[in-house]
């Protein structure tokens, strides 16, 4: 089992003694540890089979439950609304970036471009103390009633000269006269020595440390990870214990970061190939990074008075040991994709206050702003749309506040955080940022639409498609936000421009297929949701739309000859043989399935797959242009012999 670092636990006799310092029990305090991407059923996974003690306490002796978070699940989305209580339409917070209109870059998001407070700010307000340690977006650290270590802190300590290399260090930490003091607690990624590595990878007694760090490195990153990790945990136990504040907010993303780099191996099973030897190395990483979550949130639990109550929480879930249909994606190991979030993360509660054994009921993000509150005796404002979670917590809440926002909050000073560029690169090494990035007015009119302000939606989008005409993503969404606005004809004309520009978009067609349904045109709603279906087989929204609308129809292919089944079972052999590294095999299984059934289309487009990873150019080539001869429409086929007739065009 992964150990922690060599430092000593704080003691927590000076923070018994405070209880009895005049602040009634109604008055506790609020400890809250964010660990980013912590998945609920892999948790109770590994407390069933006995292997993280702290959290089978806080399950059996806490409230336990999960947490419904909300879309679109981009990490300073969803940070924020949990430490305001308010939606994105409120925080404008929106994205990871956001334009740099005096260079027309993209820069990450700041804490400048937050438009209410967040619980540290009321908090303040209301004359109680905050601590606050690497919290998304809390860059330049704001002035409150406490201590804020920003999210960029654990960025300057990647230059060779540490902190003192950075172009500049202001804004790092409010108050800056505690720079000094919690900065010789950051751990760079060098500094943790081979051995503490090699307990989470398999076969490496002591990795060597790379002489240059770089976030495309995967054990690089996942140094880093693990030191941002150990600093800001660190941080925080000495600030509940110098400090003893009110509300100490303290996010660690280590689960979240390792998932992205190792979670498709994640109980894997056999591999092959290039697969089989990262499985090899690092098929127990996301296991032993649980471990040591556990580990982190003992020393929190450790620290606890009788005034406390301590909130543990995650803002999503995570797809474990899925390896996708493109094997091709995982052969740089950091790309498993933020597609693999799922909308349930993890909610406990634990020691005063709290339901002992108890189960929290559809609990969601915009709950714990209120829920936090409360249990520190503060109001909710009616601004904010959550609950207090009362099956999980004894407390009556108190009667709700009108708003908090009276303009008071203090906006740092402008100038750069030095370590923009270090930010962005590990946001592209993750994936999450690059040419297909979610922007900020996107997701802001996304948002707009997702609420049924359809005006400010169409609006929204057609500004953006004055900048890029031939987008047609935002072509689909605004034919979506027309047709809630019952301008049919509008719509249809958009939508049919967006499959013309992208015929593989699942939205377009399915946008169109709800427009002409309203358009009372049956037939051609079923026939262009068959088209969403075809190019994207698992989208939800066009398969539930055929359930209700062909019912009763005998779609084609619906009785395939026995010859057919046995190709179609075999094309799906095939695929899980791709998926697993095995492409020989994968080869072997599609040239008897075409022996079986040379007609079926679906086996050229699975034999041009296989080929294009093995490298066989020529070959893929070939099996798609015999796919289109048995369906000369197929937009799919059209698109990836394009492609391919490219990449091959460009190679020396």
């Amino acid at each position: 089992m992964p150990r922690l670092g060599t430092r000593v636990c704080y003691a927590v006799l000076a923070l018994s003694l405070l209880s009895a310092c005049g602040r009634g029990p109604e008055r506790g305090r609020v400890l809250l540890v964010a660990l980013d991407g912590l998945d609920p059923n892999t948790l109770e996974l590994l407390i069933d089979e006995g292997k993280l003690p702290t959290f089978s306490r806080l399950r059996k002796e806490g409230a336990w439950g999960r947490l419904r978070s909300i879309q679109p699940l981009l990490s300073p989305v969803v940070w924020t609304t949990i430490a305001t209580g308010r939606p994105s339409l409120d925080h404008q917070i929106s994205d990871f970036t956001a334009l740099d209109r005096a260079t027309g870059g993209r820069v990450p998001v700041t804490s400048r471009m937050r438009r209410v407070k967040a619980l540290w700010n009321i908090f303040s307000d209301q004359g109680k103390t905050s601590g606050v340690v690497g919290w998304w977006a809390t860059w330049p650290a704001e002035s409150i009633r406490g201590t804020i270590v920003s999210d960029r802190l654990c960025y300057h300590f990647l230059f060779e000269q540490g902190f003192h290399g950075a172009a500049d260090t202001t804004g790092l930490i409010h108050p800056p006269s505690r720079f000094e003091d919690l900065s010789r607690l950051v751990r760079r990624p060098a500094d943790l020595p081979g051995e503490e590595i090699a307990e989470f990878l398999e076969g490496t007694a002591s990795p060597a440390v790379a002489t240059r760090f770089d976030f495309k490195d995967d054990l690089s990153h996942f140094r880093w990870a693990l030191a941002s990790a150990g600093s800001y945990a660190e941080i925080g136990l000495r600030l509940w214990e110098s400090d003893a504040p009110d509300l100490l907010m303290v996010y660690i993303e280590a689960v979240d970061t390792v998932s992205h780099l190792y979670g498709h191996l994640f109980r894997a099973g056999e591999l092959s190939g290039e697969l089989e030897g990262q499985r090899r190395r690092f098929g127990h990483t996301v296991e032993r990074t649980y471990e040591y979550a556990d580990q982190l949130v003992s020393r929190f639990v450790a620290a606890l008075d009788d005034r406390t109550t301590l909130v543990v929480l995650s803002d999503h879930g995570f797809t474990l040991g899925a390896l996708p249909d493109d094997p091709s994606r995982l052969r740089d190991l950091r790309r498993v994709s933020a597609d693999n979030h799922r909308m349930d993360g993890v909610l406990i509660l634990y020691g005063r206050a709290v339901r002992r054994g108890s189960r929290t009921a559809n609990a969601g993000i915009l709950d714990v702003a209120p829920t936090l509150l409360a249990l520190a005796g503060l109001p909710a404002s009616e601004e904010m749309p959550g609950r207090v979670l009362k099956e999980a917590v004894t407390l009556a809440a108190p009667p709700r506040t009108t708003t908090y926002e009276d303009g008071s909050r203090e906006v740092p000073d402008g100038g750069g955080s030095g370590v923009d560029a270090q930010v962005l690169e590990k946001l592209r090494s993750l994936g999450y940022i690059g040419a297909d990035s979610p922007r900020g007015d996107q997701t802001m009119a996304a948002m707009m639409l997702e609420a049924g302000r359809y005006e400010e939606a169409a609006a929204a989008y057609t500004g953006l498609l004055s900048k890029n005409p031939d987008d047609a993503f935002l072509l689909a969404r605004l034919g979506a936000a027309l047709g809630f606005l019952g301008r049919y004809d509008e719509a249809k004309e958009r939508l049919e421009r967006a499959v013309r520009l992208a015929p593989l978009l699942p939205e377009a067609h399915h946008n169109l297929a709800v427009v002409h349904e309203r358009q009372g045109k049956p037939q051609a709603a079923v026939d262009e949701y068959r088209l969403a279906v075809r190019y994207a087989p698992g989208y939800e929204p066009s398969l539930k739309a055929l359930e209700r609308l062909a019912g009763n129809e005998e779609p084609a292919g619906a009785h395939p000859t026995p010859a057919r089944q046995l190709a179609l079972l075999m094309a799906a052999r095939a695929s899980e043989s791709a998926r697993r590294g095995d492409f020989p095999g994968a080869m072997s299984i599609l040239d008897e399935a075409e022996r079986i059934d040379a007609e079926l289309a679906l086996l050229c487009q699975y034999r041009s797959n296989v080929a294009y990873l093995m490298g066989d150019s020529k070959a893929a080539i070939a099996a798609l242009e015999k796919g289109l001869q048995l369906e000369p429409d197929n937009a799919l086929f059209k698109e990836n012999l394009r492609r391919i007739r490219g990449k091959a065009g460009r190679r020396p």
